[in-house]
C-alpha cells in the first residue's frame, strides 16, 4: 500500500514539473534550393496560338466516323467508302488490328475523289429543289439561278452555315471574307466554262466547290 501511494506522489510531482516548465517556441528555418544546375524546362504552348491543342498532335477520325460525318453534312453517302475502307485505315482485326487515325496523303487523296462525287451530287441535286430551304448546299443564299449576281451578304450568311455545318465551328472574320471572294471566282469561273442552256449542273457548281473545300479541310477529319 505504501509503495502504491509513493509511486501516486512521484507521478503527481512529474505532471507538476512538466506543467511549470512552458515550451520554447521555435522558429523554423527553410534553406533554398539551390536551382542552377536545374536543366531548363520549355514552358507549354499557348492554347489560343495552338487551335486550342496543347501537347498533342490532331488525330484523324475513324472511317466509321467519316462515313457518318458525310451523309450527316450532305445528306448523301461516297458510294466507294466501304470498298476504299481499308486503304483509309480500318482495321480488319485479320492482318490489321487497330484503326489508322493518322492523316496521310492516301487518305487526303480517296477523300478529295469522295469529296467530288458526294458534293458535285449534292450541288446538282439541290437544283431541283424550287424550295431554297430544303437546299443542303444553299439554303441560305436565295435561289437566283445566276450565282454571280448573289449579294454579298447572302454568301456570307450561307458560307457561315456551311461551315459550322461541316466543320462545327463559323467561319469569321477575314477567313470568311476569303472564303466569300474564292466563291464569287468560282461562280464566275462556271458560269463562262459551261453555258447554263448545255448542262444545268454547272449552275450551281461554285457552292460544290465550296462543299469539296470544306470536307476536304482538315476541320473536317481531324480532332
Amino acid at each position: 500500500m505504501r509503495t502504491m501511494l509513493f509511486a501516486a506522489l512521484l507521478a503527481l510531482a512529474a505532471s507538476a514539473c512538466s506543467k511549470s516548465q512552458p515550451v520554447a517556441d521555435k522558429t523554423g528555418e527553410i534553406s533554398p534550393i539551390d536551382m542552377s544546375n536545374h536543366p531548363s524546362i520549355d514552358p507549354l504552348p499557348d492554347p489560343d496560338l495552338q487551335g486550342g491543342h496543347v501537347g498533342r498532335a490532331p488525330r484523324r477520325i475513324t472511317v466509321a466516323q467519316l462515313k457518318s460525318s458525310i451523309l450527316i453534312a450532305t445528306g448523301r453517302q461516297w458510294s466507294q467508302i466501304d470498298n476504299l475502307a481499308a486503304s483509309l485505315g480500318k482495321a480488319d482485326y485479320a492482318l490489321v488490328n487497330a484503326e489508322a487515325t493518322e492523316p496521310n496523303l492516301v487518305f487526303a487523296k480517296f477523300l478529295e475523289d469522295g469529296a467530288r462525287e458526294v458534293c458535285l451530287g449534292a450541288a446538282a441535286t439541290d437544283l431541283t429543289k424550287t424550295n431554297g430551304a430544303d437546299r443542303v448546299l444553299s439554303p441560305l443564299a436565295g435561289t437566283a439561278a445566276d450565282l454571280t449576281t448573289l449579294l454579298d451578304a447572302d454568301v456570307k450568311k450561307n458560307l457561315v452555315y456551311l461551315s459550322t455545318r461541316f466543320w462545327g465551328q463559323p467561319l469569321s472574320g477575314s477567313e470568311l471574307e476569303t472564303w466569300a471572294a474564292s466563291f464569287k471566282k468560282l461562280a464566275a469561273a462556271t458560269k463562262t466554262a459551261v453555258p447554263p442552256a448545255t448542262s444545268p449542273a454547272p449552275k450551281n457548281q461554285a457552292w460544290g466547290g465550296v462543299c469539296i473545300a470544306l470536307m476536304t479541310d482538315p476541320r473536317f477529319f481531324t480532332y
